[in-house]
């Protein structure tokens, strides 16, 4: 039997698929042209689950929004994206969880990952 006092952590993961150009320093000549890369995300909620449900979440209602959050990202122009910035990884990582948070409080850390080029970046709070 689940004690109260015990936080659980549970994700889930998300692909989509973006185009971006970036102003940097290094590696700018590649940079400022559009280029795509593969994204993986994983949102994370804490909490002690439900005593009725034994549920921190309902992993439905998480993938459903999950979903409304990809539909934003998947197959576009980042750089035209309502309120993310430069597609950054960091960026990524802010506008998911400024997205979620409202549905889930308990959201407790944003990943975002390109995987072919080893790149993550992981947010956390609370």
């Amino acid at each position: 039997m689940n004690q109260s006092k015990d936080i659980f952590d549970l994700s889930q993961r998300f692909y989509f698929e973006a185009a971006h150009t970036l102003h940097r320093s290094y590696e700018a000549e590649g940079s400022l042209r559009i280029h795509g890369h593969t994204y993986e995300a994983e949102v994370t909620v804490s909490g002690s689950p439900d005593v009725t449900s034994g549920m921190i979440v309902d992993l439905g209602l998480l993938r459903k929004e999950i979903e409304r959050v990809r539909s934003m990202l998947d197959h576009r122009f980042l750089d035209e994206v309502q309120g993310l910035g430069p597609a950054t990884l960091e960026n990524l990582t802010v506008f998911i969880r400024d997205q979620m948070s409202k549905t889930f409080p308990n959201l407790s850390s944003v990943m975002v990952e390109r995987r072919v080029s080893g790149d993550r970046c992981m947010l956390r709070w609370k």
